[in-house]
Parts: structure tokens; C-alpha cells; sequence
């Protein structure tokens, strides 16, 4: 394929639409890749012919582990601490959906690079969270080689705190430090979303945006583009679970880092160490193939500057 922007997601690139009939698409695969371009995610069936029992495993190992009475119906399931992140390191079938090669294989093929999962989420309730785009908590340089996948572990009706999006905000402007008039690089920012939170609100209301609900149904999965907005709406029925398993993406030959954290115009950027769920391996920062490691210090230069400058005008007093 001849794609003159290879530093653009394939998905997201505005050459999408001429590229597409040469990635050998069947039916569904097309479809996904439509939704993906236009609206920012696609809902499809996920593919593991174990998955009713992988989740039924899941559901018992990890269950105890929240403070949650999942025995008595009448309970309150919205508390305590109702997320496990990274739970692949020591639970297979966390791990096998995580790496599912169908999927792994799809988003390579949507994205343009090889694809490869480093984070998982897993959760008995829905997260109530507000609308956020994950590209402050992690992207990439290119950006927008990141994506996640969002799998119903059972039926969610609607008073289940149902994950909520809006449809073609993929497209808008990637939000950092320098458009919100911050610093990121240094700060002990408690939380990375919370100063965008306003920009966000802004965008939405500028563009008359309503969010859509997912009332999933079990074994249903949802893919979102990086900067997708998107969030889990407020948990009307404390006593309702709402299983799901989170996979984050990211695509080989890129930089790894934490934009809430870092300055891309100053170069100052909070890098990830990243390893390939699928096969273990690090996967290092790289920019065109070649490895990005940080810039020296610039206070060494400065105070070498200074010094230079004083014993000038030293001399010249003399």
C-alpha cells in the first residue's frame, strides 16, 4: 500500500476512505472500519469461542478481592476500591482477552502498525466517571496510535451505569498542556484529567454534542479511538454489577508517554516503560526505528552560560 501519511493511524487518516479497499476487509471487518473513521468507535462481537468461561473464571477469582457481598442481591455493590488494573500478570484468562489474536490482529490492520496490549481494567460496576479522552493519560509521538477495547462481561441495562461516548469527538483537536495554558512537566497533579475537564465541556457545547449509552449485551465489545470522549455514566441502581475487562493498545515503532504529565514543546515528556502484554517484551521508544532516550539536562548549559557571561563582564570591569 502506498499511504503517504504513515505517521497517521490509518483509521483516523483523512486517506482512509481511498486506502480502505486494499486492506482485503470482509463484511464486518469494513463495517468496524467505518464506525471507527467516522464515529470514533465500533461495537462487535468478541471473538473467543471460551470467552462465557473465561469470564466466569474471572468473575470468581477476582470477585473476592473487592469489598463487595456479591451473594446477597440487595447489597450495595458501589463500594470500596472497584478496580483492578493490570490483573493479566497473574490471571490467565485476563490475560487471553487481552491478547486475543483476532483483535490484535484487526487493530494492526486498521491502524497500520502492529498492535500490542499493555494495560488491562477490571471491573465489577461501572465506573461513574466523567467524560474524559484517554489521550492525556497516554499517547504517543505520532499521536493517536493508541486505542482501547471495552468488553461487557454481562448484560448492562441502563440503571447500570452504562459506558457512555460521543460520537465523532475522536476528531477533535488532542488536548495538552500548552492549549490549556499549563505546565505539566514536574507538576504533583493529583488528578491528569481534571484541568481539561473545562475544555472538554467547552468543546461539547460548541459542538452541541450528546453522549450515547452502550447498553451492552454480554460477550459485546466496544473499540474507541484515542481521543475518543467518553466516560461510564452515573450507577442509578447500586445494587445492579456491571462486569467489564478495559484492554489498552498501543502500535509498535512510537514514542510512550504521559501527556498530563509532560511539555511536548520543551521536549520534557514523562516517558512510559511499556511491555507487550502478548509476549512479555519491552517495547522501547522509538522514532523512526530508532531509539528516543531524553534529552540531557538544560541546567548544566545555563549555569555554564552564566559563568561565561560573569567572567566576561568581569574582564571588562577590569
Amino acid at each position: 500500500m502506498n499511504n503517504p501519511l504513515p505517521g497517521v493511524p490509518l483509521i483516523e487518516s483523512p486517506l482512509f476512505p481511498a486506502l480502505a479497499p486494499a486492506l482485503g476487509l470482509d463484511e464486518d471487518q469494513a463495517r468496524i472500519a467505518f464506525d471507527l473513521h467516522h464515529r470514533g468507535y465500533a461495537v462487535f462481537d468478541f471473538p473467543d469461542p471460551q470467552l462465557d468461561a473465561r469470564i466466569d473464571r474471572i468473575r470468581q477469582r477476582l470477585g473476592p478481592r473487592f469489598a463487595i457481598d456479591f451473594a446477597d442481591p440487595q447489597s450495595n455493590k458501589c463500594v470500596g476500591d472497584t478496580r483492578i488494573q493490570d490483573a493479566w500478570r497473574e490471571d490467565a484468562d485476563v490475560r487471553a482477552i487481552a491478547a486475543n489474536p483476532a483483535v490484535m490482529s484487526l487493530l494492526s490492520t486498521l491502524y497500520g502498525r502492529p498492535a500490542f496490549p499493555f494495560q488491562t481494567l477490571n471491573f465489577p460496576v461501572g465506573t461513574q466517571q466523567h467524560a474524559h479522552s484517554d489521550s492525556v493519560h497516554f499517547s504517543s509521538l505520532p499521536e493517536r496510535f493508541m486505542c482501547g477495547v471495552w468488553l461487557a462481561m454481562e448484560d448492562v441495562g441502563a440503571d447500570a451505569g452504562p459506558l457512555f461516548y460521543y460520537p465523532g469527538s475522536h476528531r477533535w483537536p488532542v488536548l495538552n498542556n500548552a492549549m490549556i495554558g499549563r505546565r505539566g512537566h514536574g507538576s504533583d497533579l493529583g488528578s491528569a484529567q481534571d484541568p481539561f475537564a473545562p475544555a472538554w465541556a467547552a468543546l461539547c457545547a460548541a459542538h452541541d454534542a450528546r453522549p450515547e449509552l452502550f447498553l451492552a449485551r454480554k460477550g459485546q465489545a466496544l473499540i474507541w479511538c484515542a481521543n475518543l470522549l467518553h466516560g461510564g455514566s452515573v450507577q442509578h441502581d447500586p445494587r445492579l454489577t456491571r462486569w467489564s475487562q478495559v484492554t489498552h493498545y498501543y502500535f509498535d515503532d512510537c514514542i510512550y508517554y504521559t501527556p498530563a504529565f509532560s511539555d511536548e514543546a520543551t521536549g520534557q515528556l514523562q516517558l512510559r516503560t511499556i511491555h507487550a502484554i502478548s509476549d512479555g517484551r519491552l517495547r522501547p521508544n522509538l522514532y523512526q526505528g530508532i531509539e528516543h532516550r531524553p534529552p540531557a539536562t538544560q541546567a548544566g548549559p545555563r549555569r555554564s552560560l552564566r559563568r561565561l557571561i560573569g567572567r566576561a563582564l568581569g574582564r571588562n570591569r577590569g
